[in-house]
């Protein structure tokens, strides 16, 4: 027999947790992850059209984390002691080693004092594009918290940090163009 990708389960408006137990489709983590679901897919459109390999290699790098992050996100609260650090669950490390490469991006890059109109090259408007989808998802994932959902203070610290290096990545991607200001 040929496999189905439906299931039919979620014809009620529920959906599957991590590690069992079923919510709403609209409930606070749910958007908070599919947010996170999105800024993988874009960054895979940012991928695609890099034409540096190091840097493909850390948007590769960054969608494979943020599987981490939509796992930590889906799990249900009373079977999180079931994640693994850096697999299904955000860890300290993972911040720390975000901060580095925003650090490492910032000596060779130093930011312009400038608000910066996205466009110069395709993938620095994807990064770009890319950055607000992660200041959407650490939005919603705050909000989910303030609605009484557990969210790890790594999951939050890890989307703030990766938002900003999404951005000194997007000037890395502009390389030597005259970025475009907000102003004349």
């Amino acid at each position: 027999m040929a496999s189905r990708i439906y299931t039919t389960t979620g014809d009620d408006g529920t959906t599957g947790l991590f590690h069992g137990g079923r919510v709403s489709k609209a409930d606070a983590v749910v958007d908070a992850y599919g947010a996170v679901d999105e800024l993988t897919a874009a960054l895979g459109v940012a991928r695609a059209g890099c034409d540096d390999a190091d840097l493909a290699t850390t948007i590769l790098d960054l969608q494979r984390e943020l599987f981490v992050v939509g796992a930590d996100l889906a799990t249900h609260p009373e079977r999180r002691d079931r994640l693994e650090a850096g697999t299904s669950r955000v860890d300290a490390g993972m911040v720390t080693r975000l901060e580095r490469l925003i650090d490492a991006e910032l000596e060779v890059r130093p930011l312009r004092p400038v608000f910066l109109v996205p466009g110069s090259t395709p993938t620095e408007a994807a990064l770009d594009l890319a950055r607000t989808v992660a200041r959407r998802a650490e939005r919603l994932v705050v909000g989910a918290a303030e609605r009484g959902a557990f969210v790890s203070d790594d999951v939050r610290r890890y989307l703030n940090r990766l938002s900003d290096l999404l951005f000194v990545l997007a000037r890395r991607a502009a390389g030597g163009a005259d970025e475009p200001t907000s102003r004349h």
